[in-house]
This record gives C-alpha cells, structure tokens and sequence, in this order.
C-alpha cells in the first residue's frame, strides 16, 4: 500500500450512538478486508480496536482506534469511534481529519440521542457520509422506519440502495437496487441471485424511487429516465457519488454486522461513493503572521508539506505517539518540520502506519495519508505542522467544556509526583480532561465530561501509571462570569530597599458572553512597554483560569487594557502580572460576578403508562420537558433540559419509577445562571473548605 493514488486512498470513520454495533462492524471489515483471520467480539474483550483494557472491561469503545486496510485495490485509513457521550471530542478530532463517515444506525433505536450528536458535529465539518442500518436481525428491527427517522429528525435526505430481505429472526440477506440482484448469505459465503418473486414489487418501486431522486443530479440520468432509456449501473453510481460529495443526499444500506450479513456490500459503498483526497479538494489555512491572509493547499505530494496533529497517546513500547492528517506534500522519517501553532521546529524521529495495536514503521507519509509520529516533542492535538519554508496554520480543534469535578490525590505522599506526571500525560493526550490545584484548599481537582470519563482515568491512573490514587465524590464544574462592565485603575508599588516593584494599569473588564476569554489590548503610545503586554495577558489568564469569585474558572470574560504607566527601573514582567491579579481580585464583585452551573440535553425513552412520573420527577428537578413523540408502539421519546446539578443518582431512580424499562441519555447544552438561593450554598460549602 506505498504510494497508493490519491483517488484511490480513503479516509474514513465509523460513528454512531453507543451499542449501534460501530466496533462490531469495523470487526468485520478488518476481518473481510484480511486485516485479521479472526473476528474479535466487543461482548468477550477480543475486538482488535478495543485494545485497551478498560475497553475490553466494559464492551465499549473509549478511545478512537485508527487502522489501516484495503479493500478493491484502495487504500482505507479506518477509524472507529466512541459511541458514548463522555467521549465526544473523541469524536469531534476524528472527523476533522476525515474525509467520509460510515453513519451506523441500529434498526430498533433508530435515531438516537448520540446519533443527532454526531451527525450535527458531521455536518459542521461537511464531511459526506452513507448510513449503514444495522441489527436488522434483532426483534423490532424496522428498516423503513429508521430511514423515515433519519429524514425527519436529520434532515438527511436519506435514500434505500437496498431492501430488506426478511426482518428480525427472518433477516436473510438485501435485494440491491444498484444491481437489481438478490444478495443471501450462507456462513461466511454472499449468494448472488435472481430478485424473489415476492419481492419484484416492493424492489421496482423503491428502484424507480432511487433513480428519481439520482436522476436530479446528473442531466444525462435526467434525459435517459425522461426519454424511457436503459438506465445503466454507471449512470445510478455517477450520480449517487456527486450526491454524497455534495452532501445532498445519504444513501442507506443494511445488515446484520454481527451476523456477517451486508459488511462487504458497504466497503464497495465507501470505494464507490465515498471522497478520496482529492475529492475533499483545497484545504486553506491562514499566513502565520496575518491571520487575515488565507493559504491553501492542494491534496497533492507535489505540495508543500502540511499536516494536522489530531490524537496523541502514550505507549510503553515506543512512547508518545502523535496522529497526524497529511493534507499535502509529503513527510520523511529524520527531516525537520514546523510547528505553526507554537513556533517550534520539530524532528521527525520515527513514523509508524498503525494496525490497532501493532505498528508497521514506514519512511514516509504522503498527501491523504493518516500515521503516528515517534519523537515529537512540543505538538499538541490540534497543532498545525508544515514546511518550515513554507509555514500554514490549519483551524484547530475546539475542545469541549468540562462538566464533572472529582477531588484526588494520592495514597501516599511518595507517590505526589508521579501523580502530577501521570496526570500531565493524560491530560495532553485527552484535551476534554483538565487539572487544576486550588491554592486555598490545597487539592488537586479532575474535571471532565461525566461521571464515565472520570472513572476512566482513575482507572488508566492505576493501572496504566501504576498510581494508588484516593477519590472523593464527583461534584459539578461549576463557573464563574460576569454581567456588568467595570473599569478599574491599580496600581502596585513597594520599595523594600534596592530595586522595588512598580506597575500602574488602567483596564475594562467586560461580558463576553458566547465569546469565551478574550484579552484585548489598548494601549497607546507606549505608556506600558510592549514587551510588559504578554506578562499582564498572563496575569489575566491565570486569575481567570483559578476564579476571581468563587474559585472557580471563569467563561465569557473580555479584559481591555487601555492604559497604564512604567517605571524604568522598578517595572518587570512579575510587576505587570502581579498587578493584574490583584487588580482583578479588588474589581470582581463590581462587576457583578455570576456563578454558572451546567445544563444538559437529556432523552429518555419511556413505556406510556410511566410518563406522568417521569416528567414530575423531571420537573422536580429544575428540568424541563420540550417535546416527546411517539418512539415505537407503547413508548415514546420526551426530550428536554435539565440541570446536571439535579442528575446524580438518576438512573438508579429512573429505574425504580419505571420498573427498570425506561433508559436516558444525557449531553452537556450550555452554562446557565444559577438560582441565587443555590449560588449562595454553594459559595458558603466553597467557604467551609477553604478553611478547613
């Protein structure tokens, strides 16, 4: 596979809500495409890409695995991806680096929760996609139903390329509408044949369905299907490949993953409809100095060398691995290469092709193609690296908020420092997992995306970094803002003898509201000197970062330094920062600080006969419900927000209001104003452990 054509290279993901049978497909496609001569199952811990232990321990998938594979002579980059909502920028990096999704729907759930997730996070980054519909071997499974779901909850202009074959148990196989063939399977073995008389009806009709909806994007298919023209295979699969190029329509297709049943009938769909490098066209970029002026590149080898840094794990064997997207030129094991991001030159040590868990080193990555590099030093997800003659800066990754607090620390002083590296090293391998060591409690706080994600890295804590760790309870990430905007004047001034300390500011601190932390500076005519600016943006970052309130971190803030004064002896950078906090800290309750607690999305998934209970119990818990439909006969679907603060424990009381038959799911929404009554609870528990 060295050197593979551009338009015969493929990158593609595996994403969809958790238990939709993702890994159990990308099983199946490693295992048709040779990759393995066994298939691994999720339910017995031996899925190749669920490698890591806390993975085969939970049947779930944690951390996108990325693999490299062939199938019909193209080279595909796979990656599959976590289901479950802890892991979203999981999924998030993954499909900023790809250029085609396979969207797994299960075809009891149809649409659901995470399903709405990703397809939206898809549709932000306009990456094309086929939807594979599967378990259609399950009790319920309903086809038509899904596809009916997919276009009314997504909007995604969802087409059959093929129909169903029996249902649930009577599953046997899909009649292709491309083909016109009848595809059963016996084993392992596809058995192509004629279309069952009893299915000639339904098969014409969604076929002349399919080529009404193609015939709109392709005028010589318009003219052949007006005119009563043969209509050839070419002409339905030229068509469907500018549909899914240009995001206008998503072709659907079925089967059984577990069973076997439809898998190589998708990997023909991701050679044939699926985009190539060169399909995703011209990447642009920004100039490193003017962030103004725009770059591109074109998917080409003969390109300057550009490339995304987009996942970085650490391995016992070879270290720390850095994934990176080729977008152009190519990259040699031993060259040396910019790091746009952070103004640094990296060297290339080794560059690896990854098999899951095994690695296969190679020279060089070229333009398309998706790899590990061993030896990097100061690039982080989301950094840009390129030609150092050449330089670009690609957008970056955003990074999701923080919703979960978890006090830790270790079992045994001696162990203090390896707990800081431990966590140093997760930490830079997943940006949606923070740390933070309050000063005034003197603790060490973890926060990430829920109550799964934290357990993890416990988990990873002690067994992957040998740490005994000692946990407290999770508890909200709260945060902190402000709504008023205040102008403040501080100045710092002591003489101790010898060289003193002097600093003089004037800044406005103003709402931000949606725009996150800003700093934007004022100042004219040199009245603070520029090389004093970086230590006051400094200042302000920290104090943001610790809370100026409450002690926690702040969102939407925006400092204006507008001006200031310098003493030619006395001033330093300490000076300037030193300065900005303590300014800070003196102005915040002018500006009438808020604390902001997280809202969540929830779903929840009910018989009828429990919804009065349900919603009540919702209610009660400052939440909300803002629609419900029909989900299947006897149940329905209630959507709705709630306050996570409310959350712990629901599941256990979502069970017993309803005998163990209703199920939710829940995704953080947005910060929202806390009720004064609970802010200032909160802020007097905050008291009480300060002191302590």
């Amino acid at each position: 596979m060295v050197n593979v054509e551009l338009k015969k290279i493929r990158n593609i993901g595996i994403v969809a809500h958790i238990d939709a049978g993702k890994t159990t497909t990308s099983e199946r496609i490693l295992f048709f495409t040779g990759v393995t001569h066994k298939m691994g199952e999720v339910h017995d811990g031996q899925a190749v890409m669920d490698f890591m232990k806390q993975e085969q321990e939970r049947g779930i998938t944690i951390t996108s695995a990325a693999i490299t594979t062939s199938w019909r002579d193209h080279q595909i980059n796979l990656i599959d991806t976590p289901g479950h909502i802890d892991f979203t920028l999981e999924v998030e990096r993954s499909l900023r680096v790809l250029d085609g999704i396979i969207m797994v729907f299960c075809a009891v759930g149809g649409v659901e929760p995470q399903s709405e997730t990703v397809w939206h996070q898809a549709d932000n980054y306009k990456v094309p996609r086929i939807a594979f519909i599967n378990k259609m071997d399950r009790q319920g499974a309903d086809f038509f139903g899904t596809i009916h779901q997919m276009n009314e909850m997504l909007g995604a202009n969802a087409v059959a390329f093929q129909v169903p074959i029996g249902q649930e148990s009577e599953f046997a196989g899909v009649i292709d509408l491309i083909t016109q063939k009848a595809i059963t399977y016996r084993d392992l073995d596809m058995i192509i044949g004629e279309i069952p008389p009893e299915y000639a009806e339904i098969a014409a009709q969604y076929r002349a369905e399919l080529i009404e909806k193609l015939a709109d994007y392709d005028e010589v298919l318009m003219e052949k299907y007006v005119n009563g023209e043969p209509i050839l295979e070419e002409d339905l699969r030229r068509a469907a490949r500018y549909g899914v190029l240009n995001l206008i329509l998503t072709p659907v297709f079925c089967g059984s993953a577990f069973k076997n049943k439809g898998v190589r009938l998708v990997l023909d769909a991701v050679v044939d409809y699926l985009p190539s490098p060169i399909d995703r066209g011209i990447i642009t970029g920004y100039d490193v100095n003017h962030s103004e002026v725009t770059i591109s590149r074109k998917p080409s080898i003969k390109e300057h060398f550009a490339a995304l840094a987009f996942k970085i794990t650490n391995d016992a064997y070879v270290g720390q691995q850095t994934f990176v997207r080729v977008y152009s030129g190519m990259l040699e094991s031993g060259t040396f290469v910019m790091n746009s991001t952070k103004n640094k030159r990296e060297r290339i040590g080794r560059i690896l092709r990854i098999h899951a868990d095994k690695r296969e080193e190679i020279i060089a990555l070229h333009a398309g193609d998706i790899g590990a590099l061993i030896g990097i030093k100061f690039t982080t997800t989301g950094d840009t690296l390129c030609d150092p003659e050449n330089p670009i800066l690609l957008e970056s990754i955003q990074y999701p908020e923080t919703v979960l607090d978890l006090k830790i620390e270790p079992a045994s002083t001696k162990e203090r420092d390896r707990l800081g590296m431990a966590l140093s090293k997760l930490a830079l391998e997943d940006p949606s997992f923070r740390v933070r060591f309050e000063e005034e409690t003197e603790e060490t706080i973890i926060s990430g995306m829920g109550e799964l994600h934290l357990e993890i890295i416990v988990d990873r804590l002690k067994t992957e970094h040998k740490v005994d760790v000692v946990v407290g309870e999770p508890a909200v990430a709260f945060r902190e803002t402000i709504t008023r905007e205040v102008e403040y004047v501080h100045r710092l001034k002591k003489q101790t003898g010898g060289k003193g300390q002097f600093a003089h500011i004037v800044f406005r601190l103003e709402p931000n509201e949606g725009n996150g932390i800003e700093f934007v500076d004022h100042v004219k005519g040199g009245n603070i000197p520029r090389e004093f600016i970086p230590a006051v943006e400094k200042g302000f970052r920290e104090a943001v970062e610790r809370g100026l309130f409450a002690g926690y971190p702040m969102v939407d803030v925006r400092f204006v330094l507008v001006d200031g004064s310098y003493h030619p002896v006395d001033s330093s950078e300490m000076a300037f920062r030193v300065c900005t906090i303590t300014g800070l800290k003196e102005v915040i309750h002018k500006a009438a600080p808020q604390l902001l607690e997280p809202i969540m999305k929830i779903e929840i998934n009910t018989p009828d006969e429990y919804m009065g209970d349900i919603i009540g119990d919702i209610t009660r818990r400052r939440g909300k419900i803002d629609n419900m439909r029909r989900h299947r006969k006897g149940s329905q679907k209630l959507n709705g927000t709630v306050p996570l603060l409310e959350m712990f424990g629901y599941a256990s009381a979502l069970r017993t209001l309803s005998s163990g038959r209703a199920a939710f799911s829940m995704e953080f929404l947005n910060y929202a104003p806390l009720p004064k009554y609970i802010e200032e609870k909160v802020i007097e528990e905050r008291k009480k452990k300060s002191t302590r």
